[in-house]
This record gives C-alpha cells, structure tokens and sequence, in this order.
C-alpha cells in the first residue's frame, strides 16, 4: 500500500546462480536486469518511482539460469492510497466498550465508490472488504482485549486503487480481560521465486534538520505511514525549500543571459561605431585627395 506519488522498490529472489530477472506487470514485460557479476546475486531490485494510477497493479517476477526460466513468483499487488477524496470512519458504540460488546464501524464516503475496506493497526492484520452499501457497516463481536486498537478505513475505485485513509478511530475495551486472540503466523512461500515490495527509506534535508518518511508495506500499517488528504498537502510543504532554490538558480540563469546579451550588444555598437569611424576616414582622405588635384 503505497501512497500516489511515492517510490517503491520491489525485489525479485531467486538463487545465486541466476543470470537474468524479468519483472511482469499485470502480465506484460515491464522490466529486467541482469546480475553484476552474474551468477553471484541471489535477488535484484526494480525501482518504480512514482507510484500512480498507472503503476497500481499485480507484479509477478522470475528468473533465468541458463536457458532455463523459472516459474513465475507469487503475484505482489501493490494499492496506490492518496486518490480523490477522505473517508470518515466512526464507531458505535464506543469508542469505550467492555468484553462481550458488539460493535459497528461505518465507514463513509461521499464519492460514487461502494467499495471499502477497514484496517487495524499491525503486523498480521488484513484488511476486512465491504461493498455494495453506503456507508460500509463493519461488525464486530463479540470484542475481546484482542479487537482493541487502532483503526482506519479506504474507499476504493478498483481492487488497487484506494482513497485516501480516514481519521484514525481506537477501540477501547475495558472491564474485564478477554481472551487474546493470537496474530496468526504467516508461512513463506514454498515458491522458487518470490516477489516482495519492500519499504523506501529516504531523507530530505533542509538548512536546520531532515526529515526521514517510511513507506512501509500493506501488512505493516501504522498511523504515521499513512498520509491523510490534511497530511499529504503538508508533505507539499516539503518541498519549498527545493522550489526556492530551483527559482534562485533559474533566476541567476536569466541574469546570466541577459549579461551575455548585454556584452553582444556593446561589442557589436563598438564594431558598428568602427565602421563608421573607418567609413568618415575615407571620405576624409577622398577628399584632401581632390583637393590637391584640384
């Protein structure tokens, strides 16, 4: 899940012994790279860097060693957030309950979409799907200790094209403790390849600090990850500091051509003022000429 707009590294494992990755988008040859030195790297990475409308999609990989291609690797389908507008999310009731409560999460938006989906904060939680109903009712119950936390929720417009997120909405549940449910463990592929968008971490420096962002992957979802439609013109913001220096440079180009244009100008007065210095000489020396032969 990869906010619009923001890069993404996908990797492609396969063995040491591989010559050549080929990554497919949504069944179509995209990229391919080949190992530097050969045979010694066991995965290699595709760079997309703008994440968009048109990069949204399935992502499979796989490899070459000899003139042998492997099986293509699990599908990885990354979700463009940010697009169009912000859903609101509310729960009821709440958001304090006690064990054993039913609760209800309506998620809304006011777009055509019928489609959303609900996220709870960490590692192992998936995202929960409704569509067909506006706003999207999510029950829940009866909660234990494990339902409690954070929450928010999308609007979508295609499987991997998503709103940008809601306010985030917590659940508390108080009282007496419930049993914990267990995150369940997820199994690695048994796959001779896999293909794994991993997180791009960069930073952007400006005079008196940086800034570190961290895009992190769908499974893995924490509040500050997330840009919010608020959120995402303040990242804007962030690049004033670049816009200001692109404008001095840009400015000191102009001066720079305009003195060029300047130095044209008064050489070529100066070779013009010349001329006719040379041209009034001549008439000079033409007529002292027939003034003696007169």
């Amino acid at each position: 899940m990869i906010p619009n707009g923001m890069p993404v590294m996908i990797w492609c494992q396969g063995t040491g012994t591989a010559v050549e990755y080929q990554l497919y988008f949504e069944k179509q040859l995209s990229d391919w790279k080949k190992p530097d030195p050969p045979g010694q790297m066991s995965k290699v990475n595709f760079f997309i860097q703008t994440m968009s409308l048109q990069t949204a999609g399935q992502y499979r990989c796989l490899y070459r060693i000899g003139e042998h291609w492997s099986e293509p690797s699990d599908p990885l389908e990354l979700v463009v957030t940010g697009m169009y507008d912000t859903p609101t999310l509310r729960i009821h009731p709440g958001p304090e309950v006690i064990p054993g409560e039913n609760v209800t999460f309506y998620c809304d938006l006011e777009t055509a979409t019928k489609t959303f989906f609900l996220l709870k904060e960490g590692p192992s939680n998936h995202p929960q799907h409704r569509s067909g109903k506006t706003p999207a009712e999510f029950l829940m119950g009866p909660v234990t200790t494990a339902h409690r936390g954070t929450y928010i929720c999308f609007g979508s417009y295609s499987n991997c094209v998503w709103s940008f997120p809601s306010e985030p909405v917590t659940l508390l549940v108080t009282g007496a403790a419930g049993v914990a449910n267990p995150a369940p463990t997820e199994q690695p592929s048994s796959s001779d390849t896999l293909a794994l968008a991993t997180p791009v971490f960069w930073q952007e420096k400006t005079d008196h600090e940086s800034r570190s962002r961290y895009i992190d992957q769908l499974d893995s979802w924490k509040p500050h990850m997330l840009t919010t439609k608020r959120g995402f013109h303040k990242d804007l913001a962030l690049w004033d500091h670049t816009s200001e220096n692109l404008f001095r440079m840009g400015l000191a180009f102009l001066v720079l051509v305009a003195l060029v244009c300047l130095l044209a100008e008064d050489r070529l007065s100066r070779k013009k003022t010349e001329e006719q210095v040379n041209r009034a000489s001549g008439q000079e020396r033409r007529m002292a000429f027939r003034t003696l032969n007169g």
